[in-house]
């Protein structure tokens, strides 16, 4: 069985509801998350301050949190599956409800011994995604715990690994591309098999019995700070630098996908700066 323990410290949460700033902080996980799948596979500990994720032969695992939030800054704590995590996928994410939905993922694909994760990044708005970036890490994910985070705003959304930002997919309304603003979205994460998806067709079997753990915790900030949130000129390199050297997967650059020219917004993404 493969588990994740995820420990929870005091929590802050911030975001903005139509046109309200809240923050609260927890005690426990349960003041702020729901268990939401995985029966006894999904476990808490310590007053709510551990929980643990576990991945059997029969399913997954999963929480979510109790209200949902419009625009703000989440940040997750994550330690890897060591050795062989093929099949195993860790999603973080963000997202609403309905055919038409809003979601921001970050994802975990994991792999056979001695080949690196793979971490897989996608929009959608209004129901529609296939907005997929895929990077490697820098370092090896397992042996310590890496900050991923994500920042959504109403002109942008950054993805962010240990502050350092791999990913921005700005708002394209203008030439009438749908950007996820409208609809409130929960925080989810969960730990599930996804054999034939993330192992080349169901090539390599999925792995079980490995232990995966991961912290979360959430930062609050003011309207000020939302403003603040925005990539100054180191930022900016280092995001030319992850792009250059450890994007294996970019969509607006798979032509072979879109052969009668990529998406709009890929193409208004070149002429503009960041």
């Amino acid at each position: 069985m493969a588990s994740s323990y995820i420990r929870m410290n005091c929590m802050l949460i911030g975001a903005m509801i139509v046109s309200s700033l809240i923050a609260t902080c927890c005690a426990n996980f349960y003041q702020d998350f729901d268990l939401t799948w995985g029966d006894h596979r999904a476990k808490t500990f310590n007053g709510g301050q551990l929980l643990s994720l576990s991945l059997d032969k029969v399913s997954g695992s999963g929480f979510q949190s109790k209200k949902e939030y419009l625009f703000g800054r989440i940040d997750m704590q994550l330690k890897l599956v060591a050795g062989n995590s093929a099949g195993t996928v860790t999603a973080y994410y963000l997202s609403s409800q309905g055919p038409t939905h809003d979601e921001i993922d970050f994802e975990f694909l994991g792999n056979v011994s001695g080949n690196p994760y793979i971490l897989h990044t996608n929009v959608f708005s209004q129901g529609k995604g296939n907005r997929e970036q895929q990077f490697y890490l820098w370092f090896d994910p397992t042996k310590n715990f890496h900050t991923y985070s994500i920042i959504w705003k109403p002109r942008r959304i950054i993805f962010l690994v240990d502050n350092i930002p791999i990913r921005i997919f700005k708002n394209a309304e203008s030439i009438s591309i749908p950007f996820p603003k409208n609809q409130p979205m929960r925080i989810y994460s969960s730990l599930w098999n996804a054999e034939d998806w993330a192992t080349r067709g169901g090539l390599l079997t999925t792995a079980i019995s490995k232990l995966l753990n991961y912290p979360v915790s959430s930062t609050s900030f003011s309207d000020s700070a939302l403003q603040s949130n925005e990539l100054d000129a180191y930022g900016r390199r280092r995001l030319r630098w992850v792009q250059k050297y450890f994007m294996i997967y970019n969509y607006c650059n798979d032509l072979k996908r879109f052969p009668q020219g990529i998406p709009a917004e890929c193409r208004r993404s070149r002429t503009t700066i960041l």
